[in-house]
């Protein structure tokens, strides 16, 4: 039988990734390969069911200056729609508004040449849907992901795993660590192939909506990453010392990963409701009553870029590893602050 050198033996057990080809990396060579200099990654939304990938493109083309290694791609669970029917039942359909998180992935990979790093939700999975979801990642060149729990659909108060899925993000995080050693569900299966996803998790300043205490929060990150998660993002902030102590917990508990902070600039009145609401995370007084006092939604967007910017220029003199920005589809006001750091 031929044997190339270079082509492993039937049956022997390989790292299968395309990493060096295009030169793809994990996010945490990324932050080694910087020898201490803060980078530029940003996230984005998939784009809504009916529209094209070019609506994102267009959103990514002004951001590509600042050089970020990655791209970020949320990914959207499915949402319940209760219809009623003409014989007076109600129907109960399942709807994905942003599908096509691995798609635009691979697209970002093959435009950009840049890493992308799709988040993987426990919410709407099951186990074995989970471990294809990796598998179509692994097949594509993409080992990177964040690991996520996901938020209770709309319809529901609480968080609901599915039948035979994951209840908590550091469970998660065991699956996919279990498949970078080759253990897949099926315990029938030889000859498998490890993975080898680098995988970062979410982490909380101003702690999880869902903790009790922000040391039972701490907690629960510091197993995560006993679990296998190499790096931490965390929810946005609006007041660095949240951050800085966030960090300063973690160090004391024995996390040394890496944490990057993630940011995201006010940009209309609404933000002052919505965003606490949304995240339960607090906006600093003086943030607050600038925006009251300003005049239009036009002034509040230079509110919230200048504000971001003086955050961004303190976490870089901190001498963080990346900031990463959470655009929400929108780039321009993302590019205005980006332009001052870097």
């Amino acid at each position: 039988m031929f044997n190339h050198p270079n082509v492993p033996r039937s049956g022997a057990r390989v790292k299968f990734s395309l990493r060096g080809i295009g030169g793809f990396m994990k996010v945490t060579e990324h932050i080694k390969n910087g020898n201490g200099k803060t980078q530029f990654s940003f996230e984005i939304l998939p784009p809504l069911k009916g529209e094209n990938i070019h609506s994102i493109f267009e959103n990514i083309d002004p951001l590509m200056e600042f050089q970020p290694p990655y791209i970020n791609v949320t990914y959207h669970r499915e949402e319940y729609v209760f219809k009623e029917l003409k014989n007076g039942l109600i129907e109960k359909k399942i709807v994905r508004k942003r599908p096509g998180t691995v798609g635009i992935c691979a697209a970002i990979q093959n435009k950009y040449e840049v890493d992308s790093v799709p988040h993987i939700l426990c919410g709407g999975f099951t186990k074995e849907e989970t471990e294809n979801f990796l598998i179509d990642l692994q097949f594509l060149g993409i080992d990177n992901v964040m690991a996520l729990r996901g938020d209770a659909v709309k319809s529901e108060t609480y968080f609901t795993p599915e039948k035979n899925g994951h209840k908590y993000a550091c469970d998660l995080v065991s699956q996919i660590n279990a498949l970078n050693k080759g253990t897949y569900l099926d315990d029938e299966l030889q000859h498998t192939f490890p993975t080898d996803f680098c995988v970062g998790v979410a982490g909380y300043p101003e702690k999880h909506m869902e903790a009790p205490s922000s040391e039972s929060d701490i907690h629960f990150l510091k197993k995560k990453i006993k679990n296998g998660a190499e790096y931490i993002v965390t929810q946005m902030f609006f007041d660095n010392e949240k951050y800085f102590k966030f960090v300063e917990k973690c160090r004391a508990e024995g996390i040394t990963v890496p944490i990057i902070p993630g940011l995201k600039p006010i940009a209309v009145k609404s933000h002052l409701n919505l965003i606490p609401h949304r995240f339960k995370v607090d906006l600093p007084d003086a943030l607050v009553m600038e925006v009251v006092k300003a005049k239009d939604n036009k002034a509040v967007r230079q509110i919230g870029i200048d504000w971001c910017v003086k955050q961004s220029k303190e976490l870089v003199k901190a001498g963080v590893p990346f900031l990463h920005y959470y655009s929400m589809g929108k780039s321009s006001n993302i590019k205005e602050i980006a332009s001052q750091i870097f």
